[in-house]
């Protein structure tokens, strides 16, 4: 029996955002009054403004700008998001001491936060008339304020994660705690002298390490700007306009919504970081599509969610782990998109493929001409809302920080959707930021061609022909990205913790040396099976890379349920780095194999909230469609393995770049994914037998490895499945209805 339901495949705004809220804890969030909601939209506003300011103008002094941005999260999550999600939290109640039906005890949480977090900045410098001292004498040795504020900081970190997460992360994060303190207890390698409690709470609290470390600062002072920027482009149009040239580019040809779907999540993940966004914003058109063309439900949801999660990982903006991993490595951020360009392109290879081998089996048509929209009248009405994005990645790509070029992208999609030139108070939105550049200009801080570009983008920006963003709109606007933006804000402080611990206790280097011993031993106990006398398939520093790199890919995907990619990242790459440097892969290339894989775990069940999103949306079975996804996802399961062992992969690598190496790796992979997307589907040119799949999977796994060896021997494994299709489309051809009449 099928698993498809027979509802209406069109849904509302209002069940799509249903399905958001269910599948992304973060997007549900407690009912309050209205004059409540005034005073939280308020805050809110507020907050998006202050990050929009220090953007473009100057950041304070870091200690204040984390505080600050600490004490935003800490009001506006513990009054959306109640102590425990049950159906009763989410009910509007009055009185037993509520206000504005936010629980006393909430109301406490809010002032206890926003004091820890202030206080760091008020005593900075030292209280005299309460006998504290400056923070450089009290580091390592808290006072009783510190250790109080600093305790108090870390439990209700760990609290609002929890409420906007779940549990797991801050189960994971109070193991690392214990790790920390109790170190004398465990046993062998793992052992160590132990962090005294005074000590601990010091390097949580205090800056360049812990809560007020690395995760939070980039958090606060560039993913916030790029949520915010993603959010106003996509209700000024910039989505829309994806979804449309996708359409046009991708909808005729064969199975045409369903790779309308793929090209739409790689353009709509250049403005997205989010998996449940992008499946949301693009599955509500590409999913009944799909439907109506005669994909199953299942398969339709799964190339949604294999596609959307890939936002993650396609540049130019990709996910907050991005920015975090360029403050990590030390290197501009346009180095890490750079290095991301070829993987990204590879997975969505992948998904594209294996759609394309469905509607050929399933003999699946393109959407009809006239269904198409028109790419004059597209481009005519949505030409405008580009001019945000290439305003920020001129930006970006001219040398200037990343916060600079969200603050431009923020200021022109704000001058695009909400200034007209037939509206003459909405000139003061283009005039402010002409100010603003020809300012920096002036000051040496723009050079001429990119403060030329931004005159003319704010100029030609209220020319835009679509319906105006009124005030209501932008502020409400504003106010979703500050929602969006207050799980990663308070992941990026909670796994703070775990940076601090593993920088405290050297934890990272003890697990990574297990690792590589471990893969060393396994790879020792099979060496006798790939050499033969004096003959080698594979050494044993080959097998130890490649064993530490399923380990490792395993622990990822399995750490993944339920954790943010950003968060899976934080924690990995502190074990992944030291034991990949130890077997000499480039640090690039060590970080991007561990972001990849936190991805590839929001698409693998049993947790995989994209593809339940999207099953939600295509009335299927959650699990089948996470399946579907996982399957679909090959591509990216396995583009971290192709630039581990050819660094050239990622153009930026320490290793060099040369490009005939790089187009025969490149060559290798693809087709390498192309065998393996054909296995998945189980047919290239005509059906393929179980034995026809297997060969094809091993072939594509093999190619994987650029090599001639390995490209020699891949070609041999499936040169049968070749032949044998050969053979099968000639008969095919022949004889088109028996073959037709035989597959159905």
């Amino acid at each position: 029996m099928s698993d498809e339901k027979s509802d209406d495949l069109e849904l509302s705004q209002e069940e799509l955002k249903a399905i958001e809220e269910k599948y992304d804890e973060a997007a549900a969030t407690r009912p309050v009054t209205d004059r409540m909601h005034i005073f939280l939209r308020a805050v809110a506003i507020a907050f998006a403004t202050y990050e929009f300011l220090t953007a473009g103008f100057a950041l304070p002094a870091e200690h204040w700008h984390m505080g600050w941005f600490l004490s935003g999260l800490f009001i506006l999550t513990f009054a959306y998001f109640p102590l425990f999600r049950t159906k009763d939290a989410f009910q509007l109640k009055r009185g037993g001491l509520r206000i504005g039906n936010i629980p006393f005890y909430d109301i406490i949480a809010i002032i206890l936060g926003v004091a820890s977090s202030l206080y760091l900045g008020m005593a900075w410098h030292g209280l005299p008339m309460f006998g504290i001292e400056e923070q450089t004498f009290r580091m390592g040795n808290p006072n009783t304020s510190d250790l109080f504020f600093g305790a108090v900081l870390i439990v209700l970190v760990l609290d609002i994660t929890r409420r906007t997460l779940g549990w797991v992360l801050p189960f994971i994060i109070c193991i690392f705690m214990s790790y920390a303190l109790f170190g004398p207890y465990f046993p062998g390698i793992l052992q160590h002298p132990g962090v005294k409690f005074n000590t601990f709470v010091s390097s949580m609290y205090f800056p360049q390490e812990g809560i007020f470390g690395v995760t939070l600062w980039v958090v606060s002072t560039i993913v916030f700007h790029f949520v915010l920027f993603g959010v106003i482009a996509q209700r000024t149009g910039l989505g829309q306009l994806f979804i449309d040239n996708a359409t046009i580019l991708a909808g005729k040809y064969t199975g045409g919504p369903a790779k309308v779907s793929v090209v739409s999540s790689a353009f709509f993940g250049t403005i997205s970081g989010s998996s449940v966004a992008n499946t949301v914003s693009t599955g509500a058109l590409t999913i009944p599509n799909m439907k109506r063309l005669g994909y199953p439900g299942r398969f339709a949801g799964g190339v949604e969610a294999a596609a959307s999660a890939g936002g993650q990982i396609t540049p130019p903006i990709m996910g907050a782990a991005a920015f975090i991993m360029a403050e990590f490595l030390e290197v501009p951020y346009t180095t890490i998109v750079i290095a991301a360009i070829f993987p990204a392109l590879l997975h969505y290879v992948g998904v594209f493929t294996v759609v394309h081998l469905m509607a050929r089996r399933l003999d699946l048509k393109g959407i009809a001409a006239d269904m198409l929209p028109k790419f004059k009248e597209v481009w005519k009405d949505g030409w405008a809302n580009v001019i945000p994005l290439i305003a920020l990645l001129a930006v970006l790509f001219s040398g200037y920080t990343p916060y600079m070029s969200a603050f431009c992208g923020i200021s022109l999609a704000i001058i695009v959707g909400a200034a007209r030139r037939n509206v003459p108070w909405t000139w003061v939105f283009p005039a402010a930021f002409i100010a603003f550049a020809l300012w920096k200009y002036q000051n040496e801080g723009f050079g001429l061609a990119i403060t030329a570009l931004l005159v003319v983008g704010s100029l030609i920006g209220i020319f835009n022909p679509q319906k105006r963003m009124k005030m209501p709109d932008l502020l409400g606007a504003l106010e979703t990205g500050v929602k969006y933006a207050l799980a990663v804000g308070a992941a990026s402080a909670a796994v703070g913790i775990v940076v601090g611990v593993i920088n405290t206790t050297g934890v990272g280097f003890r697990i990574g040396f297990m690792v590589t011993s471990g893969a060393a031993a396994m790879a020792e106990n099979v060496y006798w099976f790939f050499h033969y006398g004096a003959f080698e398939l594979f050494s044993v520093q080959d097998l130890q890379l490649f064993l530490s790199l399923v380990l490792i890919a395993i622990a990822c995907i399995l750490m993944g349920a339920g954790i943010p990619t950003t968060a899976l990242y934080i924690m990995l790459v502190s074990v992944a780095q030291p034991a990949l440097a130890q077997l000499g892969v480039p640090p690039i290339a060590s970080h991007l194999f561990v972001l990849y894989y936190g991805v590839v775990a929001e698409i693998t069940p049993p947790v995989c909230t994209s593809a339940y999103a999207a099953a939600a949306i295509a009335n299927s079975n959650p699990f089948k469609t996470g399946i579907s996804a996982f399957t679909l996802g090959l591509g990216k399961i396995i583009a971290p393995m192709a630039f581990v062992y050819a660094p050239v992969l990622l153009l930026v690598s320490s290793t060099g770049f040369d490009f005939w190496e790089f187009s025969y790796a490149a060559t290798s992979c693809i087709l390498g994914v192309v065998a393996l997307s054909a296995s998945v589907v189980g047919f290239f040119w005509a059906p393929m037998a179980w034995y026809e799949r297997v060969l094809a999977a091993i072939a594509g796994l093999v190619a994987i490895a650029p090599s001639w060896q390995s490209d020699l021997l891949a070609l041999a494994i499936v040169a049968p499945v070749l032949v044998i299709q050969l053979i099968a489309k000639k008969r095919r051809a022949e004889t088109p209805v028996d073959a037709a009449r035989q597959e159905g």
